[in-house]
Order: structure tokens, then sequence, then C-alpha cells
């Protein structure tokens, strides 16, 4: 044992659970504020079945930004089968138009890999009572 206080960890601090994939023309801090944005965005929307943001819920896989500001997103449903799968990529593009300084948005439906509980985020879990 030692006389010597202890220091704490510093705190974590989490991890957008998307990063863009830029190309590499845009500043540093731009990207930064349109990734901010965009998670901002996309928690305006929701899957009418489930009471959780789909960013939360881990529905969004991949988001592409080019040099001329165009969005392309990968994104799933929690099932193939959901009532709204035909609606909800028009409305993350919605919501992604209405970030400042895109002009192009692209929403890709990809089923693989599956969605599962384990993409949620846990605000996602807790909102839910899945502890």
């Amino acid at each position: 044992m030692t006389d010597e206080p202890e220091i704490a960890p510093a705190p974590v601090i989490p991890e957008p659970r998307i990063t863009p994939n830029v190309s590499g023309g845009l500043p540093e801090a731009e990207v930064e504020r349109i990734t901010t944005d965009l998670i901002g965005a996309l928690k305006t929307v929701y899957d009418p079945e489930i009471p959780v943001d789909i960013y939360e819920l881990g529905l969004i896989y991949k988001v592409d930004l080019d040099d001329d500001r165009k969005l392309v997103i990968d994104m799933t449903l929690t099932a193939p089968g959901c009532p709204v799968a035909g609606e909800m990529p028009g409305w993350v593009e919605n919501a992604a138009r209405g970030v400042e300084g895109i002009q192009d948005v692209e929403v890709n439906m990809v089923f693989d890999p599956p969605w599962d509980a384990s993409r949620m985020s846990e605000e996602a879990q807790v909102a839910l009572n899945w502890w």
C-alpha cells in the first residue's frame, strides 16, 4: 500500500454512433458540424412502433459525405417486414436534407447484416427496458 492518492480515470466521452466516411476535401470543423447536425436530424425520425429514434436504435449503418456535400446513407429496419419500410427512407432523406450545407441525399435500404438489439445504444435499451 502506498500513501499516494488515487487518480480517478478521465471521463469517457462517447463517440458518435456514426462517423461519416469523407473524401477529404471538406474542412474538419465543417465535417464535425455536419455530423453533429446530422445526428440531431436523424434523432427526429422514429419507427412508429418503437418509442426510440432510428439513430439510438442503431438503424443507420453507414454515412458517406463527398466533397460536393452529398450524403449517402445506408440504413436498415428492425425487421424486413416493417410496415413503414417503403416510407422510412423518405423520412430519413427529408431529415438529412434539413442539415445546413447538404446538397443532396441518397438513402439505401440494406438488410446485411441484419439488425439485432446489440446495435441499440444504452439510451435505447433504457427507454425500452431491455436492461
